[in-house]
């Protein structure tokens, strides 16, 4: 599995600790809500990076009032056909200001990594023998859009507008 940010593949620093029960004194980790609301208080004070990983089903204002202790939030693609975890990145973004790290995990496909950035994603683990390939290619197949969205990018009447048009 490959972590994608940005435009590289880069080294993973969080530990997956989802489902674990011992939690290492240090070291960036990634952990479940289960764990994030059993261990709360020693979490928050943590001086290493600490990130949570969410289902589909449990939505981003389980933990609203918890974003400024946690640099990255991993949200679940279980299946292709579950989109929840969209709502969730623009939601965290947009409505909560979530400015840190939002990774989609699991069922990631080249399909939908287009959309993902468009929501807020910016870090996809990637199942891909060429991560970097799919990513561009997923990228290249718009460049203009009618929405506006968390990526930031211009929306065709603001380019319009922008043109003097």
């Amino acid at each position: 599995m490959a972590l994608v940010r940005g435009n590289a593949v880069v080294e993973d620093p969080f530990t997956n600790l989802a489902g674990r029960e011992d939690i290492p004194s240090s070291g960036a980790i990634i952990v479940d809500l289960e764990q994030w609301r059993a261990n709360r208080d020693a979490l928050a004070g943590r001086a290493d990076p600490v990130g949570i990983r969410l289902r589909s089903d449990q939505p981003p204002e389980l933990i609203a009032a918890e974003l400024g202790f946690l640099d990255m939030v991993a949200l679940e693609f279980p299946a292709f056909k579950d989109g929840r975890a969209y709502s969730y990145a623009r939601l965290l973004r947009d409505q909560y200001g979530y400015t840190g790290e939002i990774r989609a995990v699991g069922d990631v496909l080249l399909e939908q990594l287009h959309f993902m950035e468009r929501t807020g994603f910016d870090a996809f683990e990637l199942d891909s023998d060429d991560p970097l390939r799919d990513l561009q290619i997923a990228r290249s197949e718009f460049d203009v859009w009618y929405q506006p969205s968390a990526d930031g990018r211009m929306t065709a009447i603001e380019l319009r507008h922008q043109r003097g048009g």
